[in-house]
């Protein structure tokens, strides 16, 4: 009897895509294109294991079956290469992060391939593939050489705003600029030296020159962003992050806000998403406040959502690094001042927004006046308020805020009641309506919308605050002090960035001996002997040869992780192309992406930062699409199923799980490649695995074994719960792989791994193949009959149930639908070619080795891949005949089939005629005989 030689047959199908090219996508097609998109990985050292390759599992099952229905797929694949984790092992061994990153590569390649992946390799890209990143520094020279007309409301080309200077200064300009960009007259600005003229122009670009306040790792000896922390301490290696000001590349990515809270209602993306990025922009109306100082000349300028309640007002708070705190700080509270900024600075921005127990601040000693009644109002400095949110200021009003409510608590500050008819013994009362303003002059008796109003028209008299839409979205930092990362197209003459020209691109990395920050404190990119610009020539040279006439020093800093990753989607278009990241004509064929698989911890960096160079790229007429993914779906984690062996308060005796009760232990992360299915460990091997174990005493159980306890928690080489892939596809074949993962469950919904239940998937397959196999002594044999209708009825109900269910992303459904057609079919003992064909077209995005080894098998020369999905036909699904229940007197007696093509006149002869309706009448007439067809039929009398 023929077996399921399921080895054999995965290797020679994934020989055989390769070698035909089978899933490279045409790039000119009269077909309709389809565009299906992974979020491509970083290659780490430690390769795949079983819950990365689930997303890539249902796009491709999408991606094969798109192909079916006629589509022209693009299904690309690459790798985001630059990388934090290849920079420290090239820290800790010397290793080039090229090498480590080249083997990574490799390794995963391996692995993706294992696994039957239809990817278009022919497309592959790199991010740190100087081809590739010439193209990531020819965008960042369009955003240098772009500002933001607000007016027209995009980006434009700088001469634009050149000309528009050179007609009437700045006038009639409205654009995204910095805070204290000075205004102009057209003699002023054709009064300034070129120099001069570029440092102003430094106000407007869409990336630009800023200190501004950072995190900085000095561990990694880098800026994170945001998203990069989590609980305070680096995403990558858990150090401790502090906040400190840098001159930074940023960019103008506050410029868009708006747009990407608008751009949100044209996509098919999640909610949860879409909300994440609407909370991280963080749109809010209200007004700018203006807050003279005493005996100062400055001012402090705060935004309020509240301005009803500015007669509230009773301290104002900065946030502990804002600018004027060194200036208006008194002798008296210098010393606490410092010491609390410097506290603060050991804390990331989203450890202080998490925190709402703890409540610290001091007061600096100085005051401002109130805008309306001039009363003095006194400054103080918190660690809750944000110098990159809005102004880094607040007008506390505590009886409406709980914040400014505890902070008032906690130092012993008034907390006035402006609010008519409520009480604030015990917290803020917060809510906007029912809201009557009472206690606050020309407002008393007014709601919050009507208050609101009145209060920014009087600001707005006295030139003390205006009516204003802020948002939370601040410009991003684009600076890294790291070696492996895009080098910035940029040199400094007389202290000014000037972009290297667009043909002397790619600037490549150089060459470093270590990867470490120079002893003066800058990047490892100081250390470089070959990293100055000549400008004559227009090429890298020796550093020794810097003169400031025509060889100049090049910028040290990297671009940050999400460069790359913003715009790779366009070069898996034309990734060949020499002359532009990617033509116009294959940009107009390709458009969106049509769908995007990948994870939602991306909402608020990657996808975010991808739509606004999409949206620039459009304002600059480089694209045509505004939005880059049409429909985003963000799969589900794999979750691990960890092992804990249990130590003593000892520390030397590890107790079995079933003594640990009333004892107290503290739980050891087993490596699960110790521990059996019984979950038993294997002891000499844990002994041997770490050196501290080796002398341990292990108390065994009653049965002589030593147990470990179990919990289900992220799949994680930390946690040592790692499944690799590779060993499932040895063991079952990459088809069982790709069925089970998607068995698991729901695509969208977080599940945990259990090798146990992958044996019922494997024998499905078996069974698929002994079904394909019914000739004498197990051998291949179809028949050529035709088909019974109870087989072409499993057939379409699969049809139909399939081809539902990866429309709707069920995948999990589609697989037990399958396994129940198996067993029909199996139970049938049908073996007719008109059934059994095209269910290997159905099978084929699913199980795609096994089907085309059955496709060819069946007699066909080529591969399965393209061909047509089979279309259901409701007709076998209609019902011939019908059990109907025969009642007398409402009670069934018996039951009969007949035809639905019956009239209820031949429904009524037939049951009367019906020996067992004699039997029940015996003699007797029915006074009448109710059929409802289809349902029953009901014989009174």
């Amino acid at each position: 009897m023929s077996t399921y030689p399921f080895r054999t047959l995965e290797e020679k199908w994934q020989n055989y895509w390769t070698k035909h090219q089978t899933f490279a996508a045409a790039q000119k097609s009269d077909l309709p294109k389809f565009y299906v998109l992974d979020m491509f990985p970083y290659p780490s050292g430690a390769g795949l294991h079983v819950g990365h390759p689930l997303g890539y599992i249902a796009s491709d099952i999408y991606a094969r079956y798109q192909r079916h229905k006629g589509f022209n797929v693009l299904h690309p694949q690459g790798y985001d290469s630059f990388g934090l984790p290849a920079e420290q092992y090239a820290i800790q061994t010397g290793q080039h992060p090229k090498k480590t990153t080249g083997e990574n590569i490799a390794r995963y390649r391996e692995q993706l391939d294992k696994m039957g992946f239809s990817f278009d390799w022919s497309r592959e890209v790199r991010t740190s593939d100087a081809d590739y990143y010439r193209w990531t520094q020819w965008i960042f020279i369009q955003l240098f050489d772009s500002w933001y007309d607000l007016n027209q409301d995009k980006a434009r080309p700088i001469d634009d705003l050149v000309a528009l200077l050179h007609d009437g200064g700045t006038q009639h300009i409205a654009a995204a600029c910095d805070e204290d960009t000075p205004e102009l007259t057209a003699r002023q600005w054709e009064a300034m030296l070129p120099d001069q003229q570029q440092a102003y122009l430094l106000h407007y670009r869409m990336t630009y020159l800023a200190e501004s306040e950072v995190n900085w790792c000095p561990e990694l000896g880098t800026v994170l962003a945001n998203d990069e922390i989590i609980n305070g301490v680096s995403e990558r290696g858990g150090y401790p992050v502090v906040r400190k000001k840098m001159k930074q590349w940023s960019m103008r990515i506050a410029a868009y806000a708006q747009r990407l809270i608008d751009g949100l209602e044209a996509i098919d993306w999640p909610q949860p998403l879409k909300e994440a990025q609407r909370n991280w922009i963080g749109r809010s109306q209200g007004a700018t406040v203006v807050f003279a100082l005493q005996d100062h000349k400055e001012q402090i300028e705060v935004f309020t959502t509240r301005p009803d309640t500015i007669f509230g007002v009773s301290f104002l708070t900065l946030a502990p690094e804002h600018d004027l705190v060194s200036k208006i700080v008194t002798p008296e509270q210098k010393e606490a001042v410092a010491d609390y900024v410097m506290a603060t600075a050991q804390r990331s921005e989203r450890e202080r927004m998490a925190d709402v127990k703890t409540i610290s601040g001091v007061f600096t000693g100085a005051y401002a006046q109130h805008p309306l009644t001039n009363a003095p109002i006194p400054i103080w400095i918190g660690d809750y308020v944000l110098a990159g949110y809005g102004t880094g200021a607040v007008m506390a009003v505590p009886c409406g805020d709980q914040r400014d409510y505890d902070f008032a608590k906690h130092f012993g500050l008034p907390i006035p009641l402006i609010f008519a008819d409520v009480s604030i013994e015990e917290q803020a009362y917060t809510l906007k309506d029912p809201c009557i303003i009472a206690e606050s002059d020309f407002l008393n008796g007014l709601n919050y919308k009507m208050a609101s109003q009145k209060a920014i028209e009087a600001l707005e008299e006295k030139g003390k605050g205006s009516g204003k839409i802020n948002y939370r979205l601040r410009d991003a930092v684009f600076s890294r002090q790291r070696y492996w990362g895009e080098p910035f197209p940029v040199y400094y003459k007389n202290g000014l960035p000037q972009m290297i020209s667009v043909a002397s691109l790619p600037l490549k990395l150089p060459e470093v001996e270590v990867y470490l920050p120079t002893q003066d404190g800058d990047p490892p990119l100081g250390r470089a002997g070959q990293w100055a610009w000549d400008e004559t020539n227009q090429k890298v040279v020796e550093i020794e040869r810097i003169n400031n006439t025509d060889v100049f020093p090049l910028e040290l800093n990297t671009m940050p992780g999400w460069a790359g990753s913003s715009w790779y989607f366009f070069r898996y278009v034309d990734p060949a192309n020499d002359q532009e990241f990617a033509s116009q004509q294959a940009l107009n064929y390709w458009q969106q992406v049509d769908l995007y698989i990948g994870g939602s911890e991306h909402a608020t960096g990657h996808l975010l930062y991808s739509r606004f160079w999409v949206k620039f790229l459009c304002d600059r007429g480089y694209v045509s699409i505004d939005e880059p993914f049409k429909k985003l779906i963000n799969q589900g984690m794999i979750l691990g199923e960890s092992a804990f062996a249990h130590r003593d308060d000892s520390g030397t005796n590890f107790l079995s799980a079933d003594l640990i009760k009333g004892v107290s232990t503290q739980p050891i992360h087993v490596d699960v490649a110790f521990v059996s299915s019984a979950n038993e460990l294997d002891v000499e091997a844990f002994r041997q695995w770490r050196s501290e174990y080796q002398s341990a005493t292990f108390a065994l159980g009653q049965d002589g074994t030593f147990k470990v306890t179990r919990e289900v928690e992220k799949m994680s080489k930390s946690k040592f719960n790692v499944v690799n892939p590779d060993d499932i596809c040895q063991q079952y074949g990459a088809d069982t792989l790709r069925m089970y993962e998607m068995f698991l469950g729901p695509l969208e919904q977080a599940k945990p791994w259990s090798t146990a239940g992958i044996t019922g998937v494997h024998g499905f397959l078996k069974k698929l193949w002994k079904l394909y196999h019914s000739g004498p002594e197990g051998g291949f044999e179809l028949s050529l009959k035709p088909a019974s209708p109870e087989a072409l009825k499993t057939l379409h109900k699969t049809i139909k149930k399939v081809t539902e269910d990866i429309e709707n992303f069920s995948f999990n459904t589609s697989v037990s639908t399958f396994m129940i057609t198996v067993n029909e079919l199996t139970a049938m003992k049908c073996s007719v070619k008109e059934i059994l064909e095209p269910l290997l077209i159905l099978l084929s995005p699913y199980a795609p080795h096994i089907a085309e080894e059955l496709w060819q098998k069946i007699g066909h020369q080529s591969s399965i891949a393209h061909e047509p999905f089979p279309i259901f036909d409701p007709i076998f699904l209609k019902e011939s005949s019908k059990a109907y229940p025969i009642s007398f007197n409402g009670k069934m007696r018996f039951m009969l089939e007949m035809s639905l093509d019956l009239s209820p006149k031949e429904i009524e002869e037939i049951v009367l005629a019906h020996e067992k309706t004699q039997e029940q009448l015996q003699g007797r007439i029915p006074k009448k005989v109710i059929i409802v067809p289809g349902k029953i039929v009901n014989i009174v009398g």
